[in-house]
């Protein structure tokens, strides 16, 4: 369980241990009943809603797409105002299609009582699309020459 109770502490430690691999504090990292806001058009993109479904579905049904071994995660920066934190990262991996992802991501976090209960992120939807879901409609170039 959790000591920590800054918001931007919790929120650091969170994406520390998405770099890490660290499941257990990844899980510890949410409220039971958080929620995460992918916005766009892609397989993934809706609001997960509680712990079990954020961290099993959304965030370890994202796994298989990459190589294992290949994930790169670094945090740019944060910014944190009263219990909502913004934070910036970058992911880089190899992806089981043979494309190479590479984004970088925002996420509006808010933190109550040590626990992320919420998160909306921003990453380029194009790029998830064309690397992570090749097949999905949203992902092929329309029109044009």
């Amino acid at each position: 369980m959790s000591t920590l109770t800054d918001p931007r502490s919790v929120v650091i430690r969170y994406v520390e241990a998405v770099r890490d691999g660290d499941a257990d504090v990844i899980r510890d990292s949410f409220a039971e009943d958080a929620t995460w806001d992918y916005p766009g058009d892609l397989p993934v993109s809706r609001v997960w809603q509680g712990r079990d479904a954020i961290v099993n579905d959304f965030l370890g049904g994202m796994g298989p797409a990459f190589v294992p071994g290949t994930m790169e995660i670094a945090l740019v920066s944060t910014v944190a105002e009263g219990d909502r934190v913004v934070a910036e990262w970058t992911a880089r991996a190899t992806t089981v299609h043979g494309n190479r992802y590479d984004n970088r991501c925002l996420g509006i976090y808010t933190v109550r009582d040590g626990r992320i209960t919420s998160v909306i992120e921003y990453a380029d939807t194009h790029h998830v699309a064309r690397t992570l879901f090749p097949d999905h409609a949203g992902s092929r170039p329309t029109g044009g020459a």
